[in-house]
């Protein structure tokens, strides 16, 4: 399973990228507007850290206006992935975009139905937003499930980007049910790396290591 991170700050893309374990990174409008500055600059700088796979966000919500956006984030570096909203306009643009060869990233999807349809335009990845669904009481998980299902089928080559991840449970039920991709903020993936035994064990090592002669 590959592992994104969810973020538009350089810095922590670049904690995560040093570490060896980063795949790629997806970013939204929101995340940009934390960083105040300006969504190139941002964009060109994590390109530039050498992220094989950088989702970029279309703002416009008519599918010309996406056309226009998705070409010009494509032009503008060959990791970048388009994404774009599933609502009617978006799969519009999405099946000019992806006959023309741009990889797009299908965003805001909450059901099997709209992932069948992204994955009959094109999209190269398909994100649903697990977290967003149990916050209203649904399970996020077994749409996950249902996709899965269905792409495994018809043997559907769009990837499974599982978004609004939440927890480090939530990685590991995606990876469990056979995800491609899991996105996540900066504090789910340290929680990755955690475990209070290991530093329990790691203190215990040391303060044992102390009772060894030396010399």
């Amino acid at each position: 399973m590959e592992l994104f991170l969810d973020t538009a700050s350089v810095t922590e893309i670049k904690s995560m990228w040093d570490l060896g374990i980063l795949d790629g990174v997806t970013t939204n409008p929101s995340l940009v507007a934390k960083e105040g500055r300006t969504f190139d600059s941002v964009l060109r700088e994590i390109c530039a850290l050498g992220i094989p796979s950088v989702s970029a966000e279309v703002t416009a919500t008519d599918t010309d206006g996406m056309l226009r956006e998705g070409r010009r984030l494509r032009a503008m570096h060959p990791s970048i992935y388009v994404k774009v909203p599933m609502i009617p306009a978006g799969l519009r643009a999405t099946k000019i975009l992806a006959k023309e060869g741009t990889r797009v990233n299908m965003t805001l999807v909450f059901s099997a139905p709209q992932a069948l349809l992204a994955a009959k335009v094109g999209a190269t990845y398909v994100s649903p937003f697990i977290g967003r669904l149990d916050d209203q009481g649904q399970d996020g998980m077994e749409l996950i499930r249902e996709i899965v299902t269905i792409y495994r089928n018809y043997r559907v080559p769009t990837k499974i980007l599982v978004a609004s991840v939440r927890h480090p449970m939530h990685v590991v039920d995606a990876a469990k049910i056979g995800a491609d991709i899991a996105t996540m903020p900066l504090a789910v993936m340290e929680k990755l790396v955690q475990h209070p035994l290991t530093d329990l064990g790691l203190a215990r090592f040391l303060k044992d290591w102390e009772k060894v002669p030396k010399g």
